[in-house]
């Protein structure tokens, strides 16, 4: 790998800019030092402004409104609005008497368009629900409103968010808000590029096989894969059951990595309709002691090799950790390989049959054209060989398992390369899936923070994985690194 210079510039290639050391954000519990700004700070600062009174909720939904108003006819990253519910919920909360446990009192949010909200029209990107009302809200939605949020609106997704680009037949395709030319990544790239552009402070997305790793990487956002059972998926347009169910989880989305921490500690935990989700604590980041912590990078994941700059940046994420005290080796599991045959073949093994009882169940006859292609030509595997995938998952599993023995988190890039140009993924994106969904398969949190940016101007992240339920150790090392780095920038 490359090594960055002392001036924080990765010179040996010129590609990618590392952002000036500043340590504004505590990890957990606190909120930043940056001066408040409706459209840039954290929900975490947000919240606590509402909590001092230095900004009101009602004052702090329509500067969150005016900055949709300003980017979203160019992203089409917002896909419902509801202003006026939206802010009779922020006139009350402003009569309400904002508590620590509710820790995002009066702070707006959206919600990517997968799950149900209730009273909100909620397509999940197929035809078929266009007019769909939810009478409930998903559980994670639920859980957020507990807490205090204002679900302002939705955020666009592919259809039943089978895609790395995102774009349906319902409202149409997403761009990216460094570079409209090009994808937000999918399938959760409508939250990445609303809380990217300063348009939400907070959403929730889902992860099959990166949708929420690969649009915080692409959109320069921070991004949680939880561990698989953390969250529930009621209310999802895949719910918690079927072939897929063990390898998706919800996970929160957020300029700042103290939002993660934050998300998770409030949507976290089992509710009676998900009957996979653990009853497992949630531990502290801020109780994680970088010092002696056993980090593994890697690169090149030995499937497909990355660009210079996506090395460089991941090179850079490494340094910062051995600089803060942790034990750094160049090392990578076993299994990724198989991890990732495999997790695809499940994906269509059944020739499509799952994707194709959900567009049958909401009446959807004809589906966009990159579901189609997808689906097109799909046999279903023999049950005997379908058995056979199963084994090959859990020797997956079995392989990439004794890694954690030797360490307690793993440094790597999120994928190849930074934003593609649209229409271009399968081509160039797909292939670095192999990147993200080793952890699905593997059940492991996986998180990330932007790092620096390309020589084009476009954000470059890299990606912490740890063993399950330790989503701690995940947080700690990106919010070290997000100090050092900067992580979010705003859209120029």
């Amino acid at each position: 790998m490359l090594r960055p210079d002392r001036r924080g510039f990765l010179a040996a290639t010129g590609a990618i800019a590392v952002g000036m050391r500043r340590p504004l954000h505590h990890l957990a519990g606190g909120w930043s030092q940056e001066p408040l700004d409706p459209v840039a700070s954290s929900a975490v600062r947000l919240a606590a402004a509402v909590r001092r009174r230095e900004i009101s909720s009602a004052e702090l939904l329509e500067a969150v409104l005016t900055r949709i108003d300003a980017v979203n006819p160019q992203l089409n990253a917002v896909v419902q609005l509801d202003r006026d519910q939206a802010r009779v919920a922020a006139a009350a909360a402003d009569r309400q008497r904002a508590s620590v446990d509710r820790p995002l009192h009066g702070v707006p949010v959206t919600i990517k368009d997968s799950f149900d909200v209730a009273a909100i029209v909620s397509t999940g990107g197929t035809w078929g629900r266009r007019a769909y009302i939810p009478a409930e809200d998903a559980t994670v939605v639920a859980r957020l409103r507990r807490a205090g949020a204002i679900v302002i609106g939705k955020t666009n997704t592919p259809e039943l968010t089978a895609g790395a680009e995102t774009d349906n037949r319902v409202y149409g395709r997403s761009s990216n808000p460094y570079d409209p030319t090009r994808t937000p990544g999918g399938s959760s790239g409508g939250s990445a590029a609303i809380v990217a552009a300063g348009g939400s402070p907070f959403d929730v997305g889902t992860d099959t096989s990166g949708s929420i790793r690969l649009p915080a990487h692409f959109c320069g956002i921070a991004g949680l894969k939880p561990t698989s059972g953390r969250l529930s998926r009621a209310g999802h347009v895949l719910g918690p059951d079927g072939i897929l169910q063990g390898i998706t989880q919800p996970g929160p989305m957020a300029r700042r990595v103290e939002d993660l921490v934050m998300g998770l500690g409030v949507m976290a935990g089992p509710d009676d309709k998900d009957p996979f989700v653990v009853p497992m604590p949630v531990r502290d980041p801020a109780a994680v002691s970088l010092p002696g912590l056993r980090v593994a990078v890697f690169g090149d994941n030995g499937v497909v090799t990355p660009d210079a700059e996506i090395m460089t940046a991941v090179d850079e994420a490494a340094r910062i950790l051995r600089a803060a005290g942790a034990v750094v080796e160049e090392a990578r599991p076993d299994g990724l390989a198989q991890a990732t045959e495999a997790a695809f073949a499940l994906m269509t093994g059944d020739g499509g049959a799952t994707l194709l009882r959900v567009l049958e169940r909401w009446g959807t006859e004809a589906a966009h054209s990159d579901l189609r292609t997808a689906l097109e030509g799909l046999q279903a595997m023999p049950v005997g060989d379908f058995t056979a995938l199963l084994e090959r998952l859990d020797h997956a599993r079995a392989l990439m398992l004794p890694f954690l023995d030797r360490y307690d988190l793993i440094i790597s890039p999120v994928n190849v390369t930074t934003a593609v140009a649209h229409g271009t993924s399968r081509e160039r994106v797909y292939p670095g899936l192999s990147y993200t969904v080793p952890y699905n398969v593997a059940g492991w949190p996986a998180g990330v923070v932007r790092v620096g940016t390309s020589a084009s101007g476009l954000p470059i992240g890299v990606q912490a994985a740890a063993a399950a339920w330790r989503e701690d150790l995940v947080l700690a090392a990106l919010g070290q690194i997000e100090r050092e780095t900067g992580g979010w920038r705003p859209v120029s």
